[in-house]
C-alpha cells in the first residue's frame, strides 16, 4: 500500500488534535530515521500507523484484543493496548509485511529490551515530537541530535517519573527497555 493510502485511512480514525500529533511524530521520526540512518520509508509507515487505535473505545479494544494475539501484560494497562492492535491492524488493513515496522508499533508506548533502530525511533519520536509539552522535552530534542539512545533513556526514565507520581502501574517491559538503554549508555562512557 502506498503511504497517501495510509494516510487517508489514519486521518479518517483520528481526532484533529491526534491527527497533528501524528504528523509531529511522522515529521520527528523521519528526521531520527535519516539521522541515525534507520529505513526511512519502514520508519514513516511506523509512525503514521502508531497511533491508529488509540481513540477507539476500551470496550473495542478489547473486543479486539481478544481476536488477535496480544503480547503478554498489555491487556492488564488499557492505555497500552493500541499498540499491540494497531500493529495487528498494520498488516490487516495495509498490508505491512515487515516485522521491524511491526514491532516498533507494538512497542512504541512501552519500548523493549533490545530494541532495533527503528523501533528507537518510533518510540522517542512519539515522546518528542513538535506538540508534545513536558519538563525536559526541549533538552531531550536537543540530545535526540546527538544521541538517540541516551535521549530515549532519558524519555523513558521521564515517563516513569510521571508514572510514580500519580502511583500509576508500570509496564515490566518498560523498565526492561530502560535498563537495557541505559545499559548501552554507560558501556560506551566506560569504553
Amino acid at each position: 500500500m502506498v503511504e497517501q493510502e495510509i494516510i487517508d485511512r489514519v486521518k479518517r480514525e483520528l481526532s484533529p488534535s491526534r491527527w497533528r500529533h501524528t504528523q509531529g511524530v511522522v515529521e520527528t521520526a523521519t528526521i531520527l530515521a535519516e539521522r541515525y540512518s534507520a529505513d526511512v520509508e519502514a520508519s514513516r509507515v511506523a509512525a503514521w500507523i502508531h497511533d491508529l487505535a488509540r481513540e477507539w473505545p476500551l470496550e473495542k479494544l478489547q473486543q479486539y484484543a481478544e481476536h488477535v494475539e496480544i503480547p503478554s501484560g498489555f491487556a492488564l494497562i488499557p492505555d497500552l493496548l493500541h499498540g499491540p492492535i494497531a500493529a495487528v491492524l498494520s498488516r490487516q488493513w495495509f498490508g505491512v509485511n515487515n516485522a521491524d515496522v511491526e514491532n516498533a508499533i507494538r512497542y512504541h508506548t512501552t519500548g523493549r529490551e533490545g530494541m532495533s533502530q527503528l523501533e528507537m525511533v518510533l518510540c522517542l519520536a512519539d515522546s518528542i515530537e513538535p506538540s508534545r509539552s513536558y519538563p525536559g522535552v526541549e533538552r531531550l530534542r536537543k540530545l535526540a541530535q546527538q544521541d538517540m539512545v541516551q535521549a530515549l533513556a532519558e524519555a523513558i526514565d521521564a515517563t516513569l517519573q510521571y508514572l510514580l507520581a500519580r502511583h500509576e502501574a508500570i509496564f515490566p517491559l518498560t523498565v526492561m527497555a530502560r535498563n537495557d538503554l541505559w545499559r548501552q549508555v554507560n558501556h560506551r562512557i566506560v569504553s
